[in-house]
């Protein structure tokens, strides 16, 4: 009875009695670990190619230059000398750095407060729900859309003292229309200052509008019901939550914003008289102007140096955060 019922379950089971004799071969515990291992480089070898022949070489190339005598006839001869610390001797002799740091410094401050000035309140203005509230959020990305070297331009036109659209503007309102927005030593830091802030909001605002979903409407609600108000509520309840993403916006924006270059270009060109002059239109002026590469590596690194300060500072405190 035992034996029918068992030779019946058979089928059932729809499985086979192994073979005599065929027993599984014993996998090597460090050859499969090998294995892994080298399908795992495997997969991030191709990044980590990249990265280092586009961004390390480039990197570790222009540092030895900076301690080289590197003119235009090295690129001829092959032949760049040492010349140890001269050249960081010639750009920190230099005053032109001095005061390119000070309005590469003003200039990332003032972009950077008013863009999160702004951006902060536009997104909590379209965070309320109003008829066309997405395609008025869609035009404020256009600054942000257009290429920098264009929006440069057409600002350019807009600030000329005599045929800009902005002093026609001011002259019908009776408010002056010849201001000297891009020729005046005095306005022309503060005029591409402006043109900054005008792209860098729609990136502050798509940012924090983001964060400003996540805050969970309970705290808002509970806030409400114990009598604060709508100032209070944002100040104790909404910023604290947005403090993650408002890490992310200003060391993003800053590292944006720092090595700026084709923007001031395009509107000044570094002048009049230096004086929108930035440690990244520094570095231009002496590698392409000047020829003067080993001068201009330097400044490049100093730049490179406070990127990475502040990236570190931004992976620090994502992983704060994270914890």
């Amino acid at each position: 009875m035992a034996s029918t019922t068992a030779s019946a379950a058979a089928p059932a089971t729809g499985t086979k009695a192994p073979a005599a004799g065929a027993v599984g071969k014993p996998v090597n515990p460090r050859s499969a670990k090998r294995r892994k291992s080298l399908a795992q480089w495997g997969f991030i070898a191709p990044a980590v190619i990249f990265m280092a022949l586009f961004f390390g070489y480039p990197l570790v190339r222009n540092i030895v230059m900076s301690f080289q005598d590197y003119s235009p006839s090295t690129f001829f001869t092959g032949e760049a000398p040492f010349n140890g610390l001269d050249n960081w001797h010639n750009v920190f002799d230099d005053g032109l750095f001095g005061k390119a740091l000070w309005q590469t410094i003003l200039f990332t401050v003032g972009s950077l407060v008013g863009q999160f000035c702004i951006g902060l309140a536009l997104a909590v203005f379209f965070t309320r729900r109003f008829p066309l509230n997405g395609i008025l959020r869609s035009l404020i990305l256009l600054p942000w859309l257009v290429p920098m070297v264009v929006s440069g331009i057409v600002w350019r036109r807009i600030f000329d003292q005599d045929t800009g659209v902005l002093n026609s503007f001011l002259g019908t309102l009776g408010l002056g229309g010849d201001t000297p927005w891009l020729t005046s030593t005095s306005m022309a830091l503060i005029s591409v200052i402006l043109v900054n802030i005008w792209i860098g909001i729609p990136f502050n605002m798509v940012i924090l509008y983001g964060g400003l979903q996540e805050v969970p409407k309970e705290l808002h609600e509970a806030a409400a019901l114990d009598g604060a108000s709508a100032w209070r509520t944002f100040r104790s309840v909404t910023l604290p939550m947005l403090k993650p993403v408002i890490t992310v916006v200003l060391v993003l924006g800053f590292m944006s914003t720092v090595k700026i270059l084709d923007l001031v270009l395009a509107l000044t060109d570094g002048g009049p008289a230096d004086s929108t002059q930035t440690l990244g239109t520094l570095t231009y002026q002496n590698s392409f102007v000047q020829m003067d590469f080993g001068a201009g590596a330097v400044v490049g690194n100093i730049l490179i140096l406070i990127s990475a300060v502040f990236a570190v500072f931004y992976l620090r405190a994502n992983r704060n955060e994270g914890k």
